[in-house]
């Protein structure tokens, strides 16, 4: 049975960072992309498989459900799976829809009007905030931070939540 060794919510899905550092200390084989849009435009889903080729791990671009089935049917198989979203309401989905989740990493998103910055490479708006105290609140066991890369400062979700203050 495989397992998901890292949840990341990251706007740029697979690039060099994710790709090297992020799998490596996460001791991922391979990396899940669960988006629509990518899955279903073969020339983002290339550029995708391109850049994951390179690391020697599984690359697999999935509809965001296909993500779900994938686990329902094969429990994802032996892989230790990095499963990266674009953004947070996508991967709350996965998780709710039962894709076993402990560490969930918020690593880039960009600044964008009405969202609050919460490291330099990830900001939220009050609605991402609630969507992430709800996974907090039903899956406690779940470690849920902001970190860009292993090597900087990670924040955990309660110290986000005085940013919202």
């Amino acid at each position: 049975m495989g397992k998901v060794v890292l949840a990341r919510v990251d706007s740029r899905l697979i690039h060099g960072q994710v790709a090297t550092n992020v799998s490596k200390a996460a001791g991922a084989n391979a990396l899940f992309v669960a988006d629509d849009y990518s899955a279903n435009d073969e020339f983002t889903k290339n550029i995708i498989l391109g850049a994951g080729a390179s690391t020697g791990h599984k690359i697999r671009v999935l509809k965001e459900d296909g993500a779900v089935r994938y686990w329902n049917d094969r429990k994802y198989d032996d892989f230790n799976v990095i499963l990266l979203t674009k953004n947070i309401e996508v991967m709350y989905k996965i998780i709710k829809a039962g894709v076993p989740i402990t560490n969930l990493n918020i690593g880039g998103l960009p600044l964008v009007p009405g969202a609050t910055s919460i490291i330099k490479e990830v900001s939220i708006n009050k609605e991402q905030l609630d969507l992430l105290i709800d996974l907090q609140n039903s899956y406690p066991d779940m470690d849920i931070y902001f970190q860009a890369t292993p090597s900087l400062k990670k924040i955990t979700l309660n110290e986000a939540i005085k940013m919202f203050e």
